[in-house]
Order: C-alpha cells, then sequence, then structure tokens
C-alpha cells in the first residue's frame, strides 16, 4: 500500500542516494530498464561510508539527501545503501508520509529469497550490515525454516573501489571469503552490498554456477518498475538527461563513479551540509 501519489506527475524524476559511489549499479540496471526515466542521483561522498556510522547519524544524513531529492521535485526515492535501507527506512516513511514512494535495497532481495523458496542461504555484505543481521531477521520473519548464514567481508568493497577485480588480486580475496565454513552447503547467496555486483562473475565461477548469486540490481529495478507501473506513474518519454551529484568531488570519484556505472558520467558537486 502506497500513500496518495495522486498529486505527483509520471515526468517527475527519481531520486537515488547512497553513502557514496556503489548505489551507481542500481542507477544503472534502473536506467537501462526504465530508459525514459529521469534519474537524479546522490552520493554522500563527505561522509562514506556508512557502515562505520551510528545509526542515528546515518538517519540524520539519509533525512537530509531526502529533503534535498524532494526539493528536485523526486515521485520516488531509491535507497541504495544497505546501511541507510537497515537503518533509516522506517524513519523516511514516517516522516515523508504520503509526499514520495520509497524503495529500499534490502526488502526486494528478502522477498526474492522467499519466492524461491531457497532454504539455505549465504549472506555477504561490510561489517555494518553483517552487524544488524537485517537479512537474517528479515529472512526468518517471513520463513522461520530458511537457514541464514552471515559473513562479514569488510575487504571486498575497497577492493572493487580500487579497481582491483577480475584478476587474481580479487580471485584469492574472493576464494578465501567464500571457502569460509558458513558458507558451505548453501543454494543462493545474497551480495548483500551495492559494490558486489562488479564482482558477480567471479562469485558465480567460484561456485561453478552451482549457487544462485542474487543482488539487489535487477530485484530493486522490478520492484521500482511495479510500483511505478500500479500508480500510473512511469514516464511516457525521457525528458532530461540524468544527473548525478556528490557532496565531495574528486576526480578519483569520477574514475570510480564510471567503473560503477558502466558508463560515462559527470559528477557535480553539491553541498548540503553547509
Amino acid at each position: 500500500m502506497h500513500p496518495d501519489m495522486t498529486h505527483k506527475s509520471p515526468n517527475q524524476p527519481i531520486g537515488i542516494f547512497d553513502s557514496g559511489i556503489g548505489g551507481l549499479t542500481v542507477a544503472n540496471a534502473i536506467h537501462h530498464a526504465l530508459p525514459n526515466e529521469h534519474l537524479i542521483y546522490f552520493g554522500d561522498t563527505v561522509h562514506l561510508p556508512y557502515g562505520d556510522k551510528s545509526a542515528d547519524a546515518i538517519r540524520y544524513y539519509s533525512l537530509k539527501i531526502s529533503k534535498f531529492l524532494l526539493e528536485q521535485n523526486c515521485k520516488m526515492i531509491i535507497i541504495a545503501c544497505n546501511s541507510a535501507s537497515s537503518a533509516a527506512y522506517d524513519m523516511l516513511l514516517d516522516f515523508f508520509e504520503g509526499k514520495v514512494l520509497f524503495v529500499n535495497v534490502v526488502d526486494p532481495l528478502v522477498n526474492a529469497v522467499i519466492s524461491n523458496n531457497y532454504q539455505n542461504v549465504g549472506v555477504i555484505a561490510t561489517k555494518a550490515t553483517i552487524n544488524s543481521s537485517i537479512y537474517r531477521n528479515k529472512i526468518k520473519s517471513l520463513n522461520q525454516k530458511v537457514k541464514v548464514n552471515q559473513l562479514a567481508t569488510p575487504l571486498l568493497a575497497p577492493m572493487i573501489e580500487e579497481g582491483f577485480y577480475s584478476g587474481s588480486i580479487s580471485k584469492s580475496i574472493i576464494s578465501n571469503y567464500l571457502s569460509h565454513p558458513d558458507l558451505h552447503d548453501i543454494d543462493a547467496l545474497l551480495l548483500a552490498c551495492t559494490h558486489y555486483p562488479l564482482i558477480k562473475a567471479e562469485i558465480d565461477e567460484f561456485y561453478n554456477g552451482k549457487v544462485a548469486i542474487m543482488d539487489s540490481t535487477d530485484v530493486v529495478t522490478n520492484v521500482v518498475i511495479q510500483i511505478l507501473t500500479e500508480e500510473k506513474l512511469l514516464s511516457p518519454k525521457r525528458s532530461h538527461e540524468d544527473q548525478f551529484y556528490v557532496s565531495d568531488y574528486t576526480k578519483s570519484f569520477e574514475e570510480t563513479a564510471r567503473n560503477f556505472y558502466g558508463e560515462n558520467i559527470k559528477l557535480e558537486a553539491q553541498q548540503i551540509w553547509t
């Protein structure tokens, strides 16, 4: 059930935010599935990574960014960050009730596990996401019988950001993590970090295709399409170029952003913390 969105128009943009540039994997999936939509991305590079911050701090950042995206007239806001989805989603729903549609990256992945009837599920993510146990708790709340094993894989995100993937270094680190006893005998592995789609092929190779590798990009995109269709808010034609904002600009962010988005994009600095 969604708020009354009769005051929204299909031509309004979709806002997407993350603590940095990992959420660009989600933005790119939506861009390809819904090429008529105008996307406004905000990466909070001043405060990254959110995984090291308190839940209260993450809620404050998420609130301020959501206000900025609402000022850009967004019809929907996608929280393309696992830490913010865990800590801030419920608060944002309450605070902006009736004003905008929200989608997070956790629930679509959890629902996909349940609908596919997987019984032994592995979850890899940052320490913060694993410590929150949000995936385990949500999966168990829907089906108590599913076995969920979690493993923090803190080296993966910085490795990917530095461009060390599809090579011997990433193969070694991935193999080291995935060989952990907690990930034995699983039938599905959830990549519970928006960085990890960039190493999905390597993870699939490790398991020789015998384990379902699931990330949030496709499932979140499907939820976005479903909600916008239900609300009659799908854009009929492309009206604007997508915009990509960061709270702190450096040249290296732009280079990393290109890797995550898969295409050349121009980052603009947007000071919302002054």
